[in-house]
């Protein structure tokens, strides 16, 4: 089982751990709710140092990343990020990730940490274009702040401002300038529904910056959260998580992600399904819905129509 560079952070505060994509994760520190609603209310601090992080450099970078994935990697310019996902040439989701720019030819692509491996397979048996690729994840740690006052809390350890960083975007900060870090940026994406701040630094600096995190939040209220809040948070902002909503049966089509399918754009893995996927028509599609009763529908239970009584679909993720 691996470790992230804050797992004697986790055991020091009491966290429950669990294994998760080959990892000992704290699923919770105090409560799944407690940690849930801090959030909401005033910020949740997470490991997700599990995630992966794949660099892509040199001329061809923009031309490798553009075969990659689904989205516009060319509409981005220094210091912007976006949301996509890799699909097979069937239009299946191979992974969902996120495309930073650092340069123009500089990418950093940070992938789920259960199909790290995998996607850097895939990365280089797709990589006609002849990028530089470098697996980064075991040097790199990530922290995600996440709620109403993330902003102010992180404001509080960096010498440079990053209250106007703007969604989808990031600020690169100087080597050696934040707890000495020798590669740091600070992101604004998020997987709760709240204004989210991550931060990128190598992963010996992680403790350090962890503890830097907690002692600005303590005034907030922030939390230290695990992944069962993290899971309830992103179930109950409607957004995807690979291997349950998404997987290589499923199109982003399917899943309603068809806003980051840029047809338009030059070749990428799967386009020419994804083409005749829409304009056949998806034949079935992620919806959301609500219990009547106080029920926890569990991943993989079937959905039957009460009247005819036949299965009509599957349940991806439930919560209470």
């Amino acid at each position: 089982m691996k470790k992230t560079p804050l797992y004697d952070e986790h055991v020091r505060l009491g966290a429950r751990m669990m294994p998760f994509a080959g990892y000992d994760m704290p699923v919770q520190y105090s409560s799944i709710l407690a940690e849930h609603l801090a959030v909401r209310r005033a910020a949740g601090l997470f490991d997700v140092s599990h995630m992966g992080e794949i660099r892509a450099t040199g001329p061809a970078a923009l031309a490798f990343v553009q075969g990659l994935i689904t989205n516009d990697a060319a509409k981005l310019t220094d210091g912007r990020a976006l949301y996509t996902v890799m699909c097979n040439p069937d239009g299946g989701v191979v992974d969902d990730l996120l495309v930073y720019r650092l340069g123009a030819e500089d990418y950093l692509l940070v992938v789920n940490a259960s199909t790290a491996a995998s996607d850097f397979a895939w990365m280089q048996a797709h990589n006609d274009a002849g990028a530089e690729l470098a697996d980064q994840s075991e040097a790199t740690a990530l922290l995600a702040v996440q709620g109403p006052a993330a902003f102010e809390i992180v404001q509080q350890i960096v010498g440079e401002p990053i209250t106007d960083i703007a969604y989808y975007h990031f600020k690169a900060l100087a080597p050696g300038g934040f707890f000495g870090s020798r590669f740091a940026l600070i992101s604004h994406t998020g997987y709760t529904g709240e204004p989210g701040v991550e931060i990128y630094c190598d992963a010996d600096k992680a403790a350090e910056v962890w503890q830097a995190v907690l002692e600005a939040g303590r005034p907030h209220g922030l939390l230290p959260a695990g992944l069962g809040a993290r899971d309830s948070l992103r179930l109950e902002a409607g957004y995807p998580l690979y291997g349950a909503e998404l997987d290589a049966a499923t199109t982003p089509l399917e899943a309603g992600l068809g806003w980051v399918v840029k047809l338009a754009k030059e070749d990428f893995v799967g386009r020419d399904a994804l083409r005749t996927a829409k304009d056949a028509g998806v034949g079935r599609k992620l919806v959301g819905f609500v219990m009547q009763e106080r029920a926890v529908p569990r991943h993989g239970f079937e959905v039957v129509d009460p009247d005819e009584g036949e299965t009509i679909g599957v349940v991806t993720s439930g919560g209470h």
